[in-house]
């Protein structure tokens, strides 16, 4: 009894509780002066987005308006366009397209605006061969071209807003579109495309013609290229780490931008700047350098899961001069293709460059070396058996270096001995066993540093090869054994679940070559631990050796898991043959009892010191004297 009548009680409370604010809100609801206020007040609003937005988009929407022929209308044009709105009466005053294509490559340029709207690669595929789908490196309005005019009478009109009249005509074999912006019968702007037989590059002129008066020629007319960067490989993450911007500049002068980042930059004296991908490129280029150039890139790959249609955001802006006349006249070029170093070198414009083969020593091993060879043997074999091939010359070029670097860890070992009693003699005085040291190295006729010249002979090699790889278009979508692309990784496996660093797949590649380094590591650390005996105050290079055993495989499994699987082809190949050059060195080339009898019969013969062994003499004396001086001092 005593729990109903608490409920009952409750209820009541509720009730009396919901009466009390039904009431309070009938008595603070708004009036209908008020609700009128707050109604006017918003449409108010309304209307000036509305006509905030009927003035940002009059231009165009006027500019459209192709029944423009009575003097109101003309008049209305003239009040937004000025003088371009002659260009708004034209029957071509609406948008339209006109398609320019050869074999290589299909171009679509559009009146509205008078820049390219689309570019189709006819010979490549996006993600994996038998796709069906094109590379396209310019759709669904991912790139524009704008020209800001300041007209005379203090307007700011863009040309990517404006109707171009278009006529197509041919020079011979080359198909020709002249775009003009018009602001008179013969007052003009006008953009000219020539697209030539067999051929990714295109002329393009961009002029006026009678505008000295109608543009402010006190202000350069900027020119504003965008484009967001397709993704076209099967991974997305690998394609944006090559993805850059890259520009030459100052007459030969070469850099690039953003590989990886966010980054900005302005450069002075430009003459190209291309927006590359990982495997194409698209380049603009002048034959008159732009002053200044604003070029900006941003990554768009935070999440490759999530996004996967773009990699990178690239913008550029350069001002374009009036000539003494007050009219522009700009010879330039579009390039729209694969990123092939054969190809770009063919233009003589320095284009080579855009492909990061490596400065220095590197680019010369890649340029001069690396390239020639890897495409003469890619003219006859398949791609995967080049780089086999490839490597084994590679290899057997390099193996008089890597005899010399094992016989000099020989010589080594076969003085560890006297070198570790001498350590043990001169263990309280670092300066004489030093001296002693050099001392046997000269009687031996042994160079201590002759171990470390060949490695780094080979280090170049090894460097240029890791930019080599990553940026042969050739091996694109070319398949060997089970890897279907040898410019992407070879997947065996799909993981439900991502690895950090690793990914979420197996590629089997980078194992092979993991193994290779284990055993090739295991051969040679114990050789070389043997040549340096333990010094006082430096690191024991048995244990160093031990943990680069283990540590070595395991940043091949990690890091290349993701790479190109003909990079990891050639780093197991490049393993295995050096695994049994050396085998074949230390069983059948290098005898140490031969060498041990050398070295003693070289001990009795008179020697004179090298330069640098008697420059090293005279450091240590005098550092010896320095410090016998201080003790008496002391």
């Amino acid at each position: 009894m005593e729990k109903k009548k608490f409920d009952l009680s409750s209820m009541i409370g509720f009730v009396l509780i919901f009466g009390i604010l039904m009431w309070i809100m009938y008595q603070n609801q708004p009036s209908e002066a008020e609700i009128a206020a707050e109604k006017a007040k918003k449409e108010q609003i309304e209307k000036a987005k509305t006509a905030n937005a009927a003035k940002v988009a009059k231009t165009e929407q006027i500019a459209a308006d192709t029944t423009a022929t009575d003097s109101s209308k003309i008049a209305a044009l003239k009040g937004t366009l000025g003088s371009f709105a002659y260009s708004a009466t034209l029957p071509s005053a609406k948008e339209t397209s006109t398609t320019l294509e050869n074999d290589l490559i299909k171009l679509v340029i559009s009146n509205k605006g008078g820049f390219i709207k689309e570019a189709v690669l006819k010979d490549f595929e996006r993600f994996h061969k038998g796709s069906g789908e094109l590379v396209q490196l310019i759709n669904n309005n991912n790139a524009s071209l704008n020209l800001q005019l300041h007209t005379s009478d203090n307007r700011v009109l863009d040309t990517k807003n404006l109707y171009f009249e278009p006529t197509v005509t041919k020079i011979g074999d080359s198909q020709v579109l002249t775009l003009r912006l018009k602001s008179g019968p013969e007052q003009f702007l006008e953009y000219r495309y020539v697209l030539k037989p067999n051929d990714y590059m295109l002329d393009f002129d961009i002029r006026t013609q009678g505008l000295a008066k109608v543009l402010n020629t006190s202000k350069p007319i900027d020119l504003n290229w965008d484009m967001k960067a397709f993704r076209n490989e099967k991974s997305v993450s690998y394609e944006n780490r090559y993805a850059e911007i890259v520009y030459e500049y100052e007459d030969g002068k070469d850099d690039y931008l953003a590989q990886g980042t966010d980054e900005k930059e302005t450069v002075e004296e430009v003459t190209y700047t291309a927006f590359k991908q990982h495997f194409f490129t698209s380049i603009l280029l002048t034959k008159t350098p732009f002053k200044t150039v604003d070029l900006e890139s941003k990554n768009l790959v935070d999440d490759e899961k999530v996004d996967t249609v773009y990699t990178k955001q690239f913008a550029m802006k350069a001002p374009l001069a009036f000539n003494s006349a007050g009219e522009l006249d700009y010879k330039m070029n579009w390039y729209y293709g694969p990123a092939d170093y054969k190809l770009l070198s063919a233009y003589d414009r320095n284009l080579d460059e855009i492909i990061p083969l490596g400065w220095g020593i590197f680019g010369w091993i890649n340029k001069g070396i690396f390239v020639p060879l890897f495409g003469f043997l890619g003219s006859f074999i398949a791609y995967g058996l080049a780089i086999i091939l490839f490597t084994l010359l590679i290899k057997l070029a390099m193996s008089p270096i890597t005899y010399r670097s094992f016989l000099s860890q020989a010589k080594m070992r076969v003085l560890r001995p006297e070198i570790t009693e001498l350590n043990e003699k001169f263990s309280k005085d670092p300066m004489k066993r030093q001296q002693e040291t050099m001392a046997l190295y000269n009687k031996a006729g042994v160079n201590p540093l002759a171990g470390c010249i060949p490695a780094l002979i080979q280090l170049p090699f090894v460097y240029a090869s890791f930019q080599f790889f990553p940026s042969a278009i050739e091996l694109r979508q070319k398949s060997f054994l089970w890897a279907d692309d040898l410019s992407s990784f070879d997947e065996i496996a799909r993981l439900p679940f991502t690895i950090p660093v690793y990914g979420n797949h197996v590629s089997l590649f980078p194992i092979l070559a993991a193994i290779a380094i284990f055993f090739y590591m295991k051969m040679t650390s114990g050789d070389q631990a043997m040549a340096q005996p333990p010094q006082e105050g430096m690191p024991d290079m048995s244990k160093v050796m031990k943990i680069m055993i283990y540590l070595s495989p395991l940043m091949m499994l990690l890091f290349f898991n993701n790479y190109g699987s003909g990079l990891s082809l050639y780093n197991f190949i490049s393993n295995l043959v050096t695994i049994a050059i050396m085998f074949v060195i230390k069983k059948y080339v290098v005898d140490e009892q031969k060498i041990h009898l050398q070295i003693q019969e070289n001990k009795k013969k008179p020697k004179t010191q090298g330069k640098f062994q008697k420059r090293m003499q005279e450091l240590m004396e005098q550092a010896e004297a320095q410090k016998a001086q201080q003790n008496k001092k002391k």
